[in-house]
């Protein structure tokens, strides 16, 4: 990296994140620009208010379709996709299961297994139905919900660095709450930290990258603990209760944020050999595991350049 005195940082608060800006030129101008439009999508998407388009949706579940914008029926299309993925842990309809379990807020704990069972039952990605022709979506029982949260930010993320490149910004970074997209290739490239689990502000190591997305999830982001058992927001679509296995967290790099959006999510309910495995044929996005025996594993390392902080851990290769 440069030195920091040729780096200008811009910050504000959106999407209940911290949002961090980072440019090579002195623009308040710019960056209040930039915030706007975070701001403009962020109303656009948000199921964390009673008004905005996919909240629409939501209140006419079992009734009627509902017209979007084409930015919103898109992301819903995209994320109906990544849902029907074989086996997928990815789900755009799992709005009650999250409102229910509350982990991240006030009031979480362990729902009733016969609540979860009859949740399930509106949790069916393939029962949100979309018209191309009219860019309506109707979701077909009472009760659904979409929520998005698991995608907006890697989508909104991309239309920064777009929105960059078309004010002729050729170098830059944003970090939206944890999905980090960078822009061009300063000297030695960004540095990206990896979070150790459940330990604060400390690094296992950190990545080098340039014009990359780095989209980290981990279980130690929001989750509570219940007669000696953590519970963490990740859920499981197939059986409503937070995913349990090997990891801790996983990290995607990829050219675009929204594929760390949502290749984390699939990752995860894959594991670290299924997850290596499912990425061979796609060397244009890595994984990085963090499993709970402090080991990291590459699914490959064409990507990133990664240097280890931390010698509790031990760095292995794909096990594909």
């Amino acid at each position: 990296m440069p030195s920091a005195s040729r780096v200008y940082s811009y910050s504000a608060v959106l999407m209940g994140s911290p949002i961090l800006l980072k440019l090579f030129s002195h623009d308040e101008a710019l960056a209040s620009r930039v915030f706007r439009l975070i701001k403009q999508y962020e109303d656009l998407l948000t199921v964390n208010r009673a008004q905005s388009q996919v909240m629409d949706i939501n209140h006419a579940a079992g009734r009627h379709p509902v017209t979007v914008s084409q930015p919103v029926f898109e992301l819903i299309r995209c994320a109906k996709a990544a849902s029907l993925y074989p086996g997928s842990a990815f789900n755009l309809a799992i709005g009650p299961l999250v409102k229910r379990w509350k982990i991240g807020f006030k009031g979480d704990t362990v729902p009733p297994a016969e609540d979860i069972a009859s949740l399930l039952s509106i949790t069916r990605p393939e029962d949100v139905l979309l018209d191309e022709a009219n860019s309506s979506v109707l979701l077909a029982k009472a009760g659904m919900e979409i929520d998005l949260g698991a995608i907006a930010k890697g989508y909104i993320a991309d239309r920064v660095r777009d929105y960059l490149r078309k004010e002729g910004e050729d170098l830059g970074l944003i970090n939206l709450g944890g999905n980090i997209q960078t822009l061009g290739s300063p000297e030695g490239g960004w540095s990206v930290g990896l979070k150790k689990p459940f330990a604060a502000d400390e690094l296992i190591g950190t990545m080098e990258v340039e014009n990359m997305s780095v989209v980290t999830s981990g279980t130690y982001e929001r989750y509570f603990e219940q007669d000696g058992k953590r519970y963490h927001h990740i859920l499981d679509p197939h059986t409503g209760y937070p995913l349990d296995n090997e990891l801790d967290s996983v990290t995607i790099v990829s050219k675009n944020s929204i594929d760390g959006d949502i290749w984390t999510t699939l990752m995860f309910g894959m594991g670290v050999e299924k997850g290596c495995a499912a990425l061979r044929a796609r060397p244009d996005i890595e994984a990085i595991f963090v499993t709970k025996a402090k080991e990291v594993v590459f699914s490959s390392s064409h990507l990133f350049r990664f240097t280890l902080l931390d010698n509790g851990y031990r760095v292995t290769g794909s096990t594909a």
